[in-house]
């Protein structure tokens, strides 16, 4: 999906959501913790419920490789059945890659042509050579980590040098060098808020993948305010708020009303661009 399609798309569904399917097998409703196809279930039965709300899925690598081979498998089953019914949905794989080049090279081979993701989070610490390789597939995306939402954030990511720019500033930068915004966006944590400015400085016309609203209370409203462009320019993730919005057997309608709430206010944001 390329650039073009994927602001039509949000124009088209008054919506710039991505869903994260962070799927806890110990937080799976009581009646399909004993089945074993539990989780594709589960998976499937959100991706129906959500899809009309939102534009993206957002599978959580660490979720389902923590269960091996089957959850492997999950993995490649969900993305299947998202690329079968909804085709124009952009998908991410949350995986954090990078690593030296031909390393790197495998991974995107892995990510994009096995699993024909659409976009991937890569870390960018080992720099320029452990970045290329996922960038040299037609349509495909690189999502770098750039100001996260976490606490540590601060530990690296704020430290400035000698001419006071900030790492995550120089990261942005930097990167710039190796592909335009119809190849690359940035990971920024909801919680930053008025630092999205300070982003827009470096990056002013780049998608930006935005965690934190819902669970972990990022302000979509801030968010917009100071992190919206006129083509949008956000993916903005809502992952436990959603998924988990019950664990009965309504599990799957709640999610469709978290899902149409956050879509409804998004439509008002996008009204005043």
């Amino acid at each position: 999906m390329n650039r073009q399609e994927l602001v039509s798309i949000i124009r088209e569904r008054k919506s710039f959501l991505c869903v994260g399917l962070d799927t806890d097998t110990r937080k799976l409703p009581a009646h399909l913790q004993s089945s074993p196809t539990g989780v594709v279930d589960f998976n499937k039965a959100i991706v129906d419920a959500t899809a009309p709300y939102c534009v993206a899925y957002k599978p959580n690598l660490a979720f389902y490789e923590c269960m091996g081979v089957k959850g492997w498998a999950i993995l490649e089953e969900t993305i299947a059945y998202i690329r079968k019914n909804y085709p124009n949905h952009f998908i991410i794989a949350d995986a954090k890659r990078g690593d030296i080049g031909n390393t790197s090279a495998m991974y995107a081979r892995s990510f994009f042509e096995d699993l024909d993701v659409d976009a991937l989070t890569v870390a960018p610490y080992m720099g320029e050579d452990s970045v290329t390789p996922f960038l040299g597939y037609e349509g495909k995306w690189v999502i770098l980590l750039a100001l996260t939402s976490n606490k540590g954030s601060h530990d690296f990511q704020l430290t400035d040098d000698a001419a006071g720019e900030r790492l995550f500033e120089k990261v942005i930068r930097k990167s710039q060098e190796w592909a335009g915004d119809d190849k690359m966006m940035y990971v920024v944590g909801a919680t930053q808020g008025k630092m999205f400015e300070d982003i827009r400085r470096v990056a002013p016309t780049s998608f930006l993948l935005v965690p934190g609203i819902g669970a972990q209370g990022g302000s979509l409203e801030e968010v917009c305010k100071y992190g919206m462009t006129k083509d949008c320019g956000l993916l903005v993730n809502s992952s436990r708020a959603i998924i988990y919005a019950s664990n009965g057997t309504d599990f799957a309608e709640a999610a469709a009303r978290e899902a149409k709430k956050v879509q409804e206010q998004m439509a008002a944001q996008l009204a005043n661009i």
